[in-house]
């Protein structure tokens, strides 16, 4: 490609006279009719990813890079003045996703076109995505995260599907985002928006009207539930996403051939958590609607759709009142009970029954009961799902249950976030491993190479230094990239711990200001949106900003630790952070993570774990053994049991054990109540003291323990960088490649 050519064709004068806006534009445009050129794969059965959430992130590097022109395009850029990362900053960020189930999705879609495999995603093009977080007064305020604009990788198409609620009628209009493959096909992520939303029904911050269906649908990802209009608008917002989904199903199975009896030999739909499920009598609906008997149609169904589980945690589970049903999807509600009534006529037991005895329908044992496959995403929670949380289930339907690792796109997580790694691997072992992961394991071979390891060094230091001048110039943040970069990044949930992060850094100024400082600077950075109805989250929130203000004020202490909470975490961001982190933190309480993806993110870019034996925690500690890794905390059968006993007493271990006691005062402390909110702080102590339902208090000492370690270790640093390249060579397992080959032969069978 020819930028010069292309800047003349697209506005009449040299790329070196455009404006960074005017490159990014015609770039836009040159890559998505590149993209259109590479179609989708022809076979007969499709699969239909269906999520709430596809967190794609920015794409126009991305898209290049699996085009196989983004170092052309760059190097033209450098030629005419011109640096690819400044164009990259024009580009918004599509605000259609939060959390790791929305990055996974991308990550998803991404391999299935690498694979040449004829797959799209389904889900709702959100105008303001979850929001966007902006720090005032040491607390998290929202504002609505606005991405979508005149140049943006969104397609409007002239497909419309009309979809009916209880008390009306909305038209569901299709648009369309290119997923270019590396190296391989386009398939497309799909989006329905409603015809006639309006932003202009937001009043402050992201508050709307939640009562007003036909102009909010697709204003936010999951609205605020914590009313009762809330929790319609999830339905509404739901039952609009499968329905406009499902006759684009059936219309695109009959365009390939199907009678629609043989729609499983067409169309397998992966259904990714529970936010879709209602695509299962929805479709019954439709078919029985086609003249279809309803014992055929759920008979169809179930051999078409498959289901894969993202937690045990309850509250994630999602059950809805028939009554809320009813007010929003009444023309679902009796297939729903006959679902419910086939199960009873099977099955006594009631954990199996869909309909309980509260009238509240079970999302996921539809899924279960009307599916092929039922999997979790780690060994770990799979084990957990058969033998514990889901082992009624287990028990009737064994052959449905299997396991499916997680896995990341490299092509993002290493190639595009941390080219300087990329090149160097690549100069090491070849670029093999672009398409076939696994060849990182013979980076292994140089693994007592001195070079090698000091260059992985200096690798990481320039990260480290890109870090902190980005976090310098977009958010004034100040950070030393001569110190150690301890890193967690999620989405701000208790059972991901990180209170007790924040309680290690009371515990860590505590030690400086009685004189034991450490051989090396620490800087420990945060990133995390909370929920708007979850409060101990933003109290969370709220304390590590007051301990941010409170270290940064100190001049005793800030030369030996800082603290720094990003503002409005994102992939962006994840994009900087990740490459330059020397510790990743992954914290969660052993048995509550399924997986984690950013666990698999950090080790691939050559940071060390210390994490909990969690998640995909269990496969790392297995792929890179005990001495490149720091595993502390009680595991999950210890913790699994507790609950059962409930015999966890939070109390106890903050009377008796005099560190927890110093650091958990400390929350409610003279210092920390200057610099924030008396109320929130106070509630944040006595929901540590008087519950804790996440153990933070039992994995106190051993957490302490493991990561005084992991700091006293990362001063040999030779020694550190062969646990770095140890992690890098064994991070191949982890490609999002390999995860979708193993559902698509165990699964989908495209």
């Amino acid at each position: 490609m020819n930028l010069n050519e292309l800047m003349n064709t697209f506005c009449g004068k040299s790329a070196g006279e455009c404006s960074n806006e005017e490159i990014y534009a015609a770039l836009l445009r040159k890559v998505n009719d590149l993209a259109a050129e590479k179609s989708a794969p022809m076979s007969k059965k499709k699969l239909y990813y269906i999520s709430a959430e596809f967190l794609i992130g920015k794409l126009l590097s991305n898209n290049l890079i699996n085009l196989g022109i983004y170092d052309d395009v760059k190097t033209q850029l450098a030629e005419c003045g011109k640096d690819i990362r400044d164009i990259e900053e024009i580009e918004n960020e599509p605000s259609l996703g939060n959390g790791g189930l929305g990055r996974l999705a991308a990550c998803f879609l991404d391999s299935i076109a690498t694979l040449g495999l004829n797959g799209d995603g389904i889900g709702l093009n959100y105008h303001f995505g979850l929001f966007r977080q902006v720090f005032k007064d040491n607390a998290q305020t929202t504002i609505p995260d606005k991405w979508l604009s005149e140049n943006c990788w969104l397609n409007k198409t002239d497909k419309i599907y009309p979809v009916k609620f209880g008390e009306a009628l909305v038209a569901a209009r299709l648009y369309e985002i290119n997923v270019t493959g590396y190296d391989s096909v386009t398939n497309k992520l799909k989006l329905f928006d409603v015809e006639g939303v309006n932003e202009d029904i937001i009043t402050s911050g992201i508050d709307f009207d939640k009562t007003a269906i036909t102009q909010n649908l697709t204003l936010f990802l999951y609205p605020d539930d914590s009313d009762e209009n809330g929790r319609l608008l999830r339905i509404y917002q739901q039952y609009f996403m499968v329905s406009a989904g499902a006759q684009l199903i059936l219309e695109e199975a009959v365009e390939r051939g199907s009678n629609l009896h043989d729609l499983y030999d067409y169309a397998v739909i992966q259904i990714n958590d529970t936010h879709p499920t209602m695509v299962i009598p929805e479709l019954i609906r439709l078919l029985i609607q086609r003249g279809i008997d309803i014992d055929e149609a759920i008979e169809i169904v179930s051999r078409t759709c498959a289901y894969t589980n993202h937690t045990i945690l309850a509250e994630a589970l999602e059950k809805w009142n028939i009554s809320q049903l009813k007010k929003v999807v009444p023309q679902l509600v009796p297939i729903i009970e006959i679902l419910d009534d086939k199960v009873r006529r099977k099955y006594d037991e009631p954990k199996v029954h869909i309909i309980d005895k509260d009238d509240r329908v079970h999302m996921a044992h539809i899924d279960i009961h009307y599916s092929t496959s039922v999997n979790g995403v780690a060994w770990l929670h799979t084990e957990i799902l058969k033998n514990e949380e889901l082992n009624s289930f287990y028990e009737i339907y064994p052959e449905k249950f299997n396991n499916k690792t997680n896995g990341i796109t490299f092509r993002r997580w290493l190639m595009h976030s941390n080219p300087e790694l990329s090149a160097y691997i690549t100069e090491l072992i070849g670029d093999g491993w672009k398409k076939d992961a696994d060849e990182l394991e013979k980076l292994l071979d140089f693994r007592s190479n001195r070079e090698v390891l000091e260059k992985l060094l200096a690798i990481k230091n320039g990260k480290k230094m890109q870090l902190k001048a980005y976090l310098s110039a977009k958010q004034g943040i100040e950070i030393d990239e001569n110190s150690i970069y301890d890193i967690q990044i999620k989405r701000l949930h208790e059972y991901k711990r990180q209170q007790l992060n924040a309680l290690y850094v009371i515990h860590k100024y505590l030690e400086i200001k009685s004189g034991k400082k450490p051989t090396t600077p620490i800087t420990v950075i945060f990133g995390a949106k909370a929920a708007p109805a979850y409060i101990i989250a933003q109290d969370i929130i709220h304390l590590i900003l007051c301990l941010q203000e409170l270290i940064s004020n100190d001049p005793e202490v800030k030369p030996y630790l800082n603290v720094v909470m990003v503002e409005n975490y994102n992939v962006t961001l994840a994009e900087k952070l990740i490459p330059a982190c020397d510790i990743s933190e992954q914290i969660s309480l052993a048995s509550k993570e399924a997986s984690g993806t950013g666990n698999m993110k950090f080790m691939l870019n050559g940071a060390v774990t210390l994490g909990t034996e969690d998640g995909a925690n269990v496969e790392i500690h297995q792929l890179v053994g005990d001495e490149n890794i720091y595993i502390f905390g009680d595991d999950s059968e210890t913790v699994v049991e507790r609950y059962k006993e409930k015999s966890y007493v939070s109390k106890d271990y903050y009377t008796k054990n005099k560190a927890i006691k110093t650091a958990v005062d400390f929350i409610i402390g003279e210092e920390m109540l200057e610099l924030g909110d008396k109320v929130r702080l106070e509630r944040l102590f006595k929901e540590l003291t008087g519950k804790d339902w996440f153990m933070t208090f039992p994995d106190f000492d051993d957490y302490v323990k493991a990561r005084e370690q992991a700091y006293s270790d990362y001063e040999n640093r030779i020694e550190w960088a062969e646990k770095m390249l140890v992690n890098i060579a064994k991070a191949g397992y982890f490609s999002s490649d390999r995860t979708i080959a193993q559902y698509n032969k165990d699964i989908w069978k495209l």
